[in-house]
């Protein structure tokens, strides 16, 4: 009888102590919307440059990956090198791996590998994007 009484105890203990180290965390990120131009490029010279499959941060791109480039005004937004991205028309989540030329504004560019058919048909749109970024790198006013 007293072991049990011992052994409920430990267990109530055990349990209780527990259930107060996990506590709940409260994510740290929220997802932004954005509308921007979105244009799609292939890792091909004659489209970015003599290493084409290497990104301008130095990644290291191949067909299948789900990665964009972001015109460099955006990088004031937060879409910075790895920032998660859901697109509108397509799925999964993308990253920012690229950035653009200067001369483009508010655009992206979807990386299609080296399917220039695809990318072409995509053309130019203007769609919804939603990006993961830190609440307290939010500004306030």
């Amino acid at each position: 009888m007293i072991r049990n009484f011992f052994f409920v105890l430990c267990c109530t203990t055990l349990f209780s102590c527990a259930n107060k180290s996990v506590e709940k965390k409260e994510n740290p990120y929220v997802w932004k919307t954005l509308t921007v131009k979105a244009t799609a490029y292939n890792s091909l010279a004659y489209q970015t440059s003599s290493t084409p499959t290497i990104a301008a941060w130095g990644d290291s791109l191949k067909p299948g990956d789900k990665y964009i480039a972001v015109s460099k005004d955006l990088l004031k937004l937060g879409l910075n090198r790895n920032t998660e991205v859901k697109l509108e028309g397509f799925s999964g989540t993308y990253l920012v791996k690229d950035k653009m030329h200067s001369k483009w504004r508010n655009r992206i560019d979807i990386y299609m590998g080296t399917d220039v058919k695809k990318a072409i048909e995509y053309g130019v749109k203007k769609i919804n994007l939603q990006y993961k970024i830190l609440k307290d790198s939010l500004k306030t006013p």
